[in-house]
């Protein structure tokens, strides 16, 4: 207790999120106990889109969401550690846009395990692993790409072989690849737009410059937050057309259906962002 005392004397900081004093020595301006309270989902989910999916009829283990039922989205499955809410919201927003990089290593361990979820099994060449990327201004005006930066924290805790937690089944091999997928123009935020909006925003915003790099691979496609879906399968689309043999999802965090005030805490952040 005297030591505690002690820190928060000589460093008096609060949490980001919650406002309680820290007592612990971190670079992450967060407490034990917001960190603790992000959880997994847990609840049933759609086996292609990870959306809350309907109850599962007796003997079936899979079910679609209406979505995926009608539509064959650019990619093979979803995964995503936690609901884009609370903590690990905040989690994300002090990344994205109040620029505390320490928060990409929890993120990191959270995207490392919806990695693991997708079960890719081990093959002839190692799947890539491709952050979505950002446009060059908005990388320069951040200063970083967080889906690159989560991406290189999650494969610090992805351990060949063995695994991220005690849950986890051996993981394979993977390779980490920034170069080949480009934003090639400045779109709009997509913060608060339309589905449709969206896709027309996005139409063209992506290329594979170097197509021989991912013909034939496997692509776990990684992003902080799967929101509507409509960048992740732009990209997934560009590279399935560059030769990807499949491409996976990968994110730390999802909005579920309903969930609306997550999409409405990102447009405040938005503009606070572009304040």
């Amino acid at each position: 207790m005297a030591a505690e005392s002690l820190f928060a004397t000589l460093f008096p900081s609060d949490c980001r999120l919650c406002g309680t004093a820290l007592t612990e020595v971190s670079r992450l301006p967060v407490c034990s106990a917001c960190v603790g309270s992000i959880h997994r989902i847990e609840a049933k989910t759609c086996a292609v889109c990870g959306e809350l999916a309907p109850s599962v009829p007796v003997g079936q283990d899979e079910v679609r969401c209406g979505l995926c039922q009608r539509a064959r989205l650019p990619f093979a499955k979803a995964a995503a550690y936690g609901s884009y809410d609370g903590a690990l919201r905040g989690l994300i927003h002090l990344l994205k846009y109040d620029r505390v990089r320490p928060a990409g290593g929890i993120l990191g361990r959270m995207l490392a395990e919806a990695m693991a979820e997708l079960k890719l099994a081990a093959g002839e060449k190692a799947p890539l692993v491709i952050p979505v990327p950002l446009s060059s201004g908005r990388k320069r005006q951040r200063g970083f790409n967080q889906a690159e930066e989560i991406a290189r924290a999650a494969l610090r805790h992805w351990k060949v072989g063995g695994a991220v937690t005690g849950e986890i089944p051996a993981l394979p091999a993977v390779e980490l690849n920034t170069t080949t997928l480009r934003r090639t123009r400045e779109t709009q935020s997509q913060t608060g737009l339309t589905r449709h909006q969206r896709r027309v925003n996005l139409r063209g915003a992506f290329v594979a410059v170097r197509p021989e790099q991912i013909a034939r691979r496997e692509i776990i496609l990684v992003d902080d937050v799967y929101t509507t879906g409509t960048t992740v399968s732009e990209c997934a689309r560009v590279l399935r057309r560059a030769g990807a043999a499949e491409v996976y999802v990968a994110t730390a965090a999802r909005v579920l259906k309903g969930d609306v005030a997550s999409a409405a805490e990102e447009r405040r952040a938005e503009v606070r962002a572009q304040a």
